[in-house]
């Protein structure tokens, strides 16, 4: 582990915790509505609002693979890349609401964002290298899942404030109208500033990277600690099919990142306020925040693919709660059960994938396994439920049964996730028994 000289423990969770919670803030204030405003104020289609996380997605994961993935492993950078990207995100994240503000037509200012927004994921994706590789440098595999749970927990807390006060601005407190908090600019002036005080906790964080390769016991590892993706001969089709499996599981579970606020506004569903649709999805941060204290002790229980598939599972009765209930209530359950899907499988995935990559090579390791995530939360969308519900509204269905459609279809492509990564654990598991009886 590289840590600045007299940096404590404290101090770098500090530091890393501090930096999650404003990031989490920022997206839940910012993130949450962009969708309604592209719908519903800027008349875009479903599929075309679906970009506006897409495309800046396909940005963010080349630009991590084949840019700073490479750069962080050469010169062992992690907290400047946070530092560069962050600062750089802000400036243009305020040039992104100048310029769509320039533009009469509104699809052609939706689609200045959606263009504005790739290029600040350009910048953003300097942060997540870096991020993500700093906290295998910080902390050993033992004590990783325990440790992204317990940040996820903490950023929760972020989400529930940046939703609330989102939801607060979207429509100037009730006393304006619904958009007023982006087309008058405060969301965008607020997620900008954010992203600028981010960086101060990074400033007095350790730079990370490592010296020199650490030696790993090989013949300690089980189901529960996948081997080294250094070993090619023997894990390299281990790594193949984890990826494959996450696409499934990400695309999966995030297909309703972007619609579902969408589908709860509809006059001819739910018909929730912003007010009322932070609450609701405040439940995901509620379910984030109590299972990510806890999802350390799972790991350690259970194992991190073990724990990877029981969140996949939550998060698919999530997904058919939502696809099937016409009693809201229930809709609040599949939400807190979405934040413990989610907190469980990014925590116990990142664990799992974390052994899979040799130290010397992590910024690029993760940065291939955060492909599987960041296009999920846009893609997914644009490839699967978005054209599902155009299409279907296109052909007369009802807007509600279009939506139940393409959630109905997400659940599908989640469940062969999860018999692909059963499939994983099997296959280990019976390695294990073999060299066992050898």
């Amino acid at each position: 582990m590289s840590k600045k000289k007299g940096t404590s423990k404290s101090t770098i969770f500090f530091g890393l915790s501090s930096f999650q919670v404003l990031a989490m803030f920022r997206r839940g204030l910012f993130y949450t509505y962009l969708s309604i405003y592209l719908r519903e104020f800027l008349g875009l289609s479903v599929t075309e609002t679906t970009l506006f996380a897409s495309l800046p997605m396909i940005v963010n994961s080349a630009c991590q693979l084949f840019l700073w993935g490479i750069i962080s492993d050469k010169y062992q950078l992690r907290r400047t890349l946070v530092i560069i990207g962050e600062l750089s995100a802000g400036f243009s994240t305020l040039l992104v609401f100048f310029a769509h503000r320039m533009v009469v037509n509104p699809l052609v200012a939706g689609w200045v964002i959606i263009i504005g927004l790739s290029g600040v994921e350009f910048f953003w994706s300097m942060s997540n290298t870096g991020w993500s590789a700093l906290i295998s440098d910080l902390y050993e595999y033992e004590t990783r899942q325990e440790i992204q749970g317990q940040l996820s927990s903490i950023g929760g807390v972020g989400r529930i404030i940046g939703i609330l006060i989102g939801g607060a601005l979207y429509d100037g407190l009730s006393r304006l109208y619904p958009g007023w908090g982006f087309y008058d600019g405060p969301l965008f002036f607020i997620a900008a500033s954010v992203m600028f005080i981010s960086t101060v906790p990074m400033f007095f964080m350790p730079e990370g990277g490592i010296k020199k390769e650490t030696k790993t016991n090989f013949d300690n590892l089980s189901v529960q600690e996948p081997m080294k993706l250094s070993q090619q001969g023997k894990t390299g089709g281990i790594f193949i099919i984890f990826l494959i499996a996450m696409v499934f599981i990400n695309f999966g579970k995030n297909s309703l990142a972007v619609i579902f606020s969408q589908y709860m506004v509809l006059d001819s569903g739910f018909n929730m306020g912003s007010g009322e649709l932070g609450i609701l999805l405040n439940f995901q941060s509620v379910g984030i925040i109590v299972v990510g204290l806890l999802v350390g002790k799972l790991g350690a229980k259970i194992g991190d693919g073990n724990s990877t598939l029981l969140g996949s599972g939550i998060a698919i009765v999530a997904l058919l709660l939502i696809t099937f209930s016409t009693f809201l209530p229930l809709i609040y359950v599949a939400s807190a059960l979405r934040g413990v899907g989610d907190v469980i499988v990014t925590s116990a995935s990142y664990a799992y994938v974390s052994e899979l990559i040799p130290a010397k090579q992590r910024a690029k390791g993760f940065s291939i396994f955060n492909t599987t995530f960041f296009l999920s939360w846009g893609l997914a969308g644009t490839l699967l439920t978005g054209p599902i519900i155009d299409t279907q509204i296109f052909a007369g269905v009802a807007e509600v049964l279009a939506y139940r459609y393409a959630f109905l279809a997400a659940s599908i492509v989640l469940l062969i996730g999860i018999i692909l990564f059963s499939g994983l654990l099997w296959k280990v598991k019976r390695r294990e028994v073999t060299k066992d009886t050898l």
